[in-house]
């Protein structure tokens, strides 16, 4: 026997069904199909996308167009175009492509910031079916997840909207259509856990690839890990912390270099941040564009000392 709802709770489904039908209408066009044809022995793949400005500009996963001889969309009104790869970012699985058309429907970043328990409605084109919409709530907000290239992608948002292959580079948004961030990564074995890279940052790194051509990074040139400070070092260093970043190798004329670090240092903190981690590091890194100044209390030995550095862009072979 089929169990109607209430009277009373009509209304709240209705404007239940209100929102997410005016979010997606107001969105759910600039959300693309985004493949990468099999070429030779390349496996082709599928991804979506969201069209940011008329002219073509869309942005998507890194790993979705990762490797990819040739790129092609679809759009919604049926069309299959070219595109081509602007530029691409693993630290943060984000990447900028440009359709080749003009008067495309185009959404922009939302400027509120995702709370636990709004809704969160994901469009995308999974398994190839294109404009596919779930719904469901922001589970929570400042998960980190790892990219491929090793740095963590802090601040990402994890939600309940159902995602499947091909979901990725999709949009994420709210009830009033604006975006929330773009949805990046499942966990095949979980159910109702996926996750979206938040807006701001899918901001910047497009900021940055359509006016740099590239996103710039502060760069310390040194090779690290974290090292567990054990407590008579942390007394004698007068910190509190129970681990910092210790220095296992520092590059030919780098900042490290420069400012006179040496192999085996610790680092305690930078830039009045206490460094903990590795990811500690890498964070404050990808804050700080080059040529910004930090200064870094360092732990050499029982000894403490402060020095003072100027980040440069990492060579282009580490890019």
């Amino acid at each position: 026997m089929e169990i109607l709802p209430a009277p009373q709770d009509a209304p709240l489904l209705d404007a239940y069904s209100r929102a997410v039908v005016d979010a997606v209408e107001r969105t759910g066009p600039a959300v693309i199909s985004v493949r990468v044809p099999s070429v030779g022995r390349r496996r082709g793949g599928a991804g979506s996308g969201v069209t940011l400005t008329p002219d073509g500009y869309v942005v998507t996963n890194e790993h979705v167009v990762r490797d990819a001889l040739e790129l092609e969309v679809e759009l919604k009104d049926g069309r299959s175009v070219r595109a081509d790869r602007v530029g691409t970012d693993p630290s943060t699985d984000l990447a900028v492509i440009r359709v080749r058309a003009t008067a495309l429907p185009f959404a922009g970043f939302g400027n509120t910031a995702a709370r636990p328990g709004q809704l969160a409605i994901a469009i995308g084109d999974p398994y190839g079916f294109q404009a596919t919409v779930t719904t469901g709530v922001v589970s929570a907000l400042g998960r980190s997840l790892r990219a491929r290239d090793g740095r963590l992608i802090e601040n990402i948002i994890q939600h309940t909207a159902p995602l499947n292959p091909g979901n990725s580079g999709g949009a994420l948004v709210d009830a009033s259509g604006e975006i929330l961030g773009i949805n990046t990564a499942i966990i095949a074995a979980a159910q109702g856990i996926g996750f979206a890279v938040p807006a701001t940052t899918a901001h910047w790194v497009v900021t940055q690839i359509l006016t740099q051509g590239r996103v710039r990074r502060g760069w310390l040139g040194v090779a690290a890990r974290t090292r567990p400070l054990d407590r008579r070092r942390a007394l004698a260093l007068q910190v509190r912390q129970n681990s910092a970043v210790e220095i296992m190798s520092v590059a030919a004329d780098s900042p490290a270099e420069r400012a006179g670090l040496r192999v085996s240092d610790v680092l305690l903190s930078a830039g009045e941040q206490t460094l903990l981690t590795m990811d500690d590091l890498q964070g404050l890194l990808g804050e700080r564009g080059p040529g910004a100044e930090l200064d870094v209390d360092v732990g050499r030995g029982v000894n403490r000392l402060s020095l003072h550095l100027n980040l440069a862009e990492a060579p282009a072979r580490m890019q």
